[in-house]
């Protein structure tokens, strides 16, 4: 009998003592998380999506160290609401992160509140996370105001949110970086969150370490007119592609020169999509479509490639789930963890976005154009798109461009009548249809609006249902579509 307590005993003590040894081990292999985000960045502008035009090869050796997503969507074309969602794992709607001077509500749980639970040192520096609303001092008046009432209520959390705050000013991404670890305990796992400036407008003409691309012989996707301004502005944009890259390398240099690469998670994606037409504060896939590219050594197989849609709200649990954190019951978002592990993986059947006003939310005006205002959303298949337009009355033009070359050519050939019939439509109709479908494995450039087809109904219904799904559960303020 005493024999068998001693034993009972003896068996006890040695499962604690592996529970222990396992739980230190595990709190000790925690990886570090490195979040590289560039600003206006549309898919495929990268060398390792098949994009020949653009000189990326310090992007496209991480991809090949890791795995590269073929279809990343943002949940917004606009950077406030996408980083909104990036950061918790929700739609901006639910997070009541629409309007673009808005600031992560203090209820809200975000990303770095969950790890520093977890026990992270949690920091952020590069260009302006954009979750605090707009800044106080000078400016539009009602961006002053916005940010005074802000203020006087104590809405501005963020920062509060990290245990450290690098610069938002130089382009010195490698010391703001560098900084960080300076500051990071030697004994806590970390995650950082670096912001880029690059390929965001206005786009400098000598940015390139190697030169602008020849702008005459760039493949133009084909929702661009071919027009010398059209040229001209995306060789500018692409040259922006390549000061990114020696930046992200930069900063890359870094993390090895530390000694802490083997042990942490890259994840590189755009924010949204190019300040362009059909970019950058439109719903079609050049304002939702980014790169995304994750390495994590010894779990991402090297050179892997999915086609598994994803969506901005999927990047916090995903984070999270990396870290050993269970994913809070409020997220709608689906981690990819388990698609880097190579393991068996059940994704999404639809990714969704959505549109709302954008820069300093000034007063409605019957002539304001699409690019500051419009509400606006959209569901995605594998295949097909529906994009149902809320203020179909303001009239398109591109988010920050509008005053570069390439839209005043196609605004010139529009006055000239010069204009292919699908850009015509495309830019000039008005008002612009309240529904659009597309087929994207016909109509890459979602040119050709399929609602009223026969042929069509069932993917319009299906697609619809979808979205007034989603709408309920987000407590949408937008009518449904589905009537």
């Amino acid at each position: 009998m005493i024999r068998r307590v001693i034993a009972s005993v003896l068996v006890l003590l040695m499962s604690g003592a592996l529970c222990l040894q396992s739980a230190t081990m595990g709190a000790a292999e925690k990886p570090n998380v490195l979040f590289l985000l560039s600003d206006d960045h549309s898919y495929p502008y990268l060398g390792c999506y098949g994009c020949s035009d653009v000189r990326t090869p310090n992007l496209d050796r991480l991809a090949a160290e890791g795995m590269r997503f073929d279809r990343m969507f943002v949940t917004c074309p606009q950077c406030v609401p996408s980083r909104g969602s990036l950061m918790t794992g929700q739609s901006p709607v639910a997070v009541r992160m629409v309007r673009f001077t808005s600031a992560l509500p203090a209820s809200v749980e975000a990303l770095p509140d969950l790890l520093k639970k977890a026990g992270y040192f949690t920091g952020l520096g590069g260009r302006s996370y954009h979750l605090d609303g707009p800044p106080g001092g000078t400016g539009p008046r009602a961006a002053t105001e916005i940010a005074a009432v802000m203020d006087q209520h104590h809405l501005r959390t963020f920062k509060d949110r990290v245990d450290y705050v690098g610069s938002q000013q130089p382009r010195d991404f490698a010391g703001i970086f560098d900084g960080f670890l300076a500051a990071a305990p030697r004994e806590k796992p970390w995650f950082f969150w670096l912001g880029f400036s690059d390929p965001h407008h206005v786009w400098d003409a000598d940015a390139s370490p190697l030169g602008l691309p020849d702008a005459q012989k760039l493949a133009l996707p084909p929702h661009l007119p071919d027009l010398p301004g059209v040229r001209g502005d995306l060789a500018r944009y692409l040259g922006e592609i390549e000061r990114l890259d020696r930046d992200v390398q930069s900063v890359l240099d870094v993390l090895r020169s530390r000694g802490v690469a083997e042990n942490t998670v890259v994840l590189f994606m755009g924010d949204n999509g190019m300040a362009q037409p059909h970019g950058k504060g439109y719903l079609y896939d050049p304002g939702i479509h980014v790169p995304l590219i994750v390495r994590w050594p010894g779990v991402v197989k090297p050179g892997g490639v999915t086609q598994q849609l994803v969506s901005g709200e999927d990047f916090t649990p995903t984070v999270l789930e990396i870290a050993g954190v269970g994913q809070p019951k409020q997220m709608s978002g689906v981690s990819y963890a388990k698609l880097l592990a190579g393991q068996a993986f059940e994704g999404r059947k639809y990714v969704f976005a959505e549109r709302g006003p954008h820069g300093g939310d000034g007063a409605m005006r019957p002539d304001i154009p699409a690019s500051s205002f419009d509400l606006a959303r959209c569901v995605r298949s594998d295949r097909f798109k529906l994009i149902y337009n809320a203020t179909p009355y303001q009239k398109v033009q591109p988010v920050d461009s509008a005053g570069d070359p390439g839209w005043r050519a196609i605004v010139a050939a529009h006055e000239a009548g010069m204009l292919l019939p699908e850009h015509e439509r495309t830019y000039f109709r008005s008002p612009r249809p309240t529904f659009e479908l597309y087929d994207l494995a016909g109509d890459p450039g979602e040119l050709v609006n399929l609602i009223g087809d026969p042929q069509y109904q069932g993917v319009e219904l299906e697609l619809k249902r979808a979205l007034t799904e989603k709408m309920v559960l987000d407590w949408d303020f937008l009518p449904l579509p589905l009537r």
